[in-house]
This record gives structure tokens, C-alpha cells and sequence, in this order.
């Protein structure tokens, strides 16, 4: 597993991360053991960085982080989140309330300080006002959190952010079906020594190719509940592309996958071929699947014809399929 810096933390971290929002059930029933089965794997594969928050499960996610942890100790990068507890969310934020917030999940993570929180998709009109952000200097300074960074809906969102001068990551929406950030972000990250976490990498696993029209979800799943962002932005579900769509512009990706490689494995590597990207979190609820995200780092780089085949097909055929601000 190859490493890279996540800015100005220092922190090496895997190319390749472990989003934990799955082990909460938050996108159907996951068993502890399972839970445990997944993140051995991702210790065996050297993705030492995990992704997690404490509103994934109500907290169940970070407390099965620290039980694994607590039992089989690992060098890992714990990132947790704050921010959309439903008693800071919309327009509840106090300094209070957060540490409250950030004490709990020092409590469920059974440690003393926190590696990494992001402030967890926030609303714009706040992350602007810049409170938050200044709070989150304070508890760093408090010892609660090492370094804090902030986890984005929009490019507008993240240009706001990224300014800030402790500011240490982005965590942002980015793959072949959302690819302005190359252009309208990365050049600032870079500037200001910001590492760029990427999630949703498949697109809500549609870029896998492995779905089609008859796909159900759980009713627990975001990809059954939030299809037309009926509980939090639909560019969170699919990347804000309806669904049927999402899967015809799939099947025309699918002619340029290289030789050797899966579909998910060239939308990961694509993502990878970028140097302002650190690492790139992928959800996974079978130990099979860490293994093969966790391959992705290894894979050669996409030739320079394809990459301009895949700008070309965003820029005419999928950015004007997104129905949400990108």
C-alpha cells in the first residue's frame, strides 16, 4: 500500500481509506462481527486510515472502530465528524454543544485525543461565518482533537474552507461523474498545503458497474431513502445523477475500462492519478471488497488518452446530468 501525506497534519496515510459509515448499519443490518471481519482486512491490507462519524449508527460505527482496536491494536488514522447530530443541525451550533459532541466520541473511540474531525457537511451560511472553524482551533489547542478539517458538499463550500490557515484536509465529492475539483480546487489545496480526502469515489457504488435497473436497496440505505434527496443533498446519493441515468452513462464507461482491471479498480485509479488527492475512502461490507480497493494502489497509472476520453465524456454527456449544485 502506497502512502501519501495528508497536508499540513504530517499524517502518512494509505492511498486507499476505509469508509466506516456502513459499520453502523446505516446502509442495512452489519453484525459486530462482520463489522471486525472488514476492518481486519484493513489492517492486513495496510489502509490505515478510517473514516468515520459520530452520526453513523448514532455512534455504533466509532464504537466498533475502538472495540476492534481495543482488542487488536493497530497503527491507524482515526478521522471522525462533527456536525450533523440532530442537536447542533440546522442551526443549533454552540461551542458548548460541540465539545459535548466531540466528548462523546472521545468516549466511544476510547481515547484522549482525537486524530482528525471534520466538520461534517455543515451548512454553508455557518461554515462561512467562520465560528466553527475557530472553535475547532480552540479544542485543538485544548488537546481534544490533533487536527481538524472540514468535509464539503459543494466547491463552494470547499473554497471557502480551504483558505482557512489551519485547516488541514478537504473531504469532498470527486469521481468521473464529479471532476470540476481538478480545476476549481486543487490548484488552492495544493497552495495552502490542504489534503483532499475523496469520498463517494463510485458514485454510491453505481461506477462499480455492477448494478443494474432491478438494484434494491434496504429500506435503510441511502440509495433506497435519499434517491431524490428526500432526507439530506441528493449529491450525496449517486452523486446527484438519477439513478437510470447514472447507469446509461455507466454502460458507456465501461467500454474504456483497460485490460485487467474492474470497472471500480479504473474509477479508483483515475481518482488516484490525481497528486493533489491523499486518499481515497471506500466503504466496503465484505472483507473481499477492502481487498480489492485496497489493489487500486498498486495498478499503473491510466494512459493520458484515457483520462483526456474522460474529461471529454464529463464536460459533453454527465455535468449536465447533475441536478444539484456542484
Amino acid at each position: 500500500m502506497n502512502t501519501r501525506t495528508l497536508g499540513k497534519s504530517g499524517y502518512e496515510v494509505s492511498e486507499i481509506g476505509l469508509g466506516c459509515w456502513q459499520l453502523g448499519g446505516d446502509f442495512g443490518p452489519l453484525g459486530a462481527e462482520a463489522a471486525a471481519g472488514i476492518l481486519a482486512e484493513a489492517v492486513s491490507q495496510g489502509v490505515d486510515f478510517w473514516d468515520t462519524a459520530d452520526v453513523y449508527g448514532g455512534g455504533i460505527s466509532e464504537e466498533r472502530i475502538a472495540a476492534y482496536l481495543n482488542e487488536r491494536p493497530a497503527t491507524v488514522t482515526v478521522a471522525t465528524k462533527v456536525g450533523r447530530d440532530s442537536g447542533l443541525f440546522p442551526d443549533g451550533y454552540s461551542k458548548a454543544k460541540v465539545r459535548e459532541n466531540l466528548e462523546g466520541s472521545l468516549r466511544r473511540l476510547r481515547t484522549e485525543t482525537l486524530d482528525l474531525v471534520q466538520l461534517h457537511c455543515v451548512p454553508p451560511d455557518v461554515l462561512e461565518a467562520g465560528d466553527l472553524l475557530g472553535w475547532m482551533e480552540d479544542f485543538q489547542a485544548e488537546g481534544i482533537l490533533r487536527h481538524f478539517g472540514a468535509s464539503v458538499q459543494t466547491l463552494a463550500e470547499a473554497r471557502v474552507a480551504v483558505r482557512h490557515p489551519n485547516l488541514a484536509s478537504l473531504q469532498i465529492i470527486f469521481n468521473l461523474f464529479r471532476q470540476d475539483a481538478m480545476s476549481e480546487l486543487f490548484p488552492l489545496a495544493e497552495a495552502n498545503e490542504v489534503g483532499i480526502i475523496v469520498r463517494l469515489p463510485l458514485a454510491s457504488g453505481v461506477l462499480a458497474g455492477k448494478m443494474n435497473a432491478d438494484t434494491a436497496f434496504a429500506e435503510s440505505d441511502h440509495r433506497h431513502y435519499n434517491r431524490n434527496g428526500e432526507a439530506f443533498s441528493q449529491g450525496e446519493t449517486f452523486s446527484g445523477i438519477p439513478f437510470e441515468t447514472a447507469l446509461a452513462l455507466v454502460e458507456r464507461i465501461r467500454e474504456k475500462v483497460p485490460h485487467g482491471m474492474s470497472m471500480a479498480q479504473m474509477a479508483m485509479r483515475w481518482l488516484l492519478d490525481h497528486p493533489a488527492v491523499t486518499t481515497v475512502i471506500t466503504g466496503a461490507s465484505r472483507p473481499e471488497q477492502v481487498r480489492e480497493n485496497a489493489a487500486v494502489s498498486q495498478l499503473p497509472p491510466l494512459t493520458r488518452e484515457l483520462h483526456d476520453w474522460l474529461a471529454s465524456f464529463y464536460r459533453s454527456e454527465v455535468r449536465s446530468r447533475i441536478v444539484v449544485s456542484i
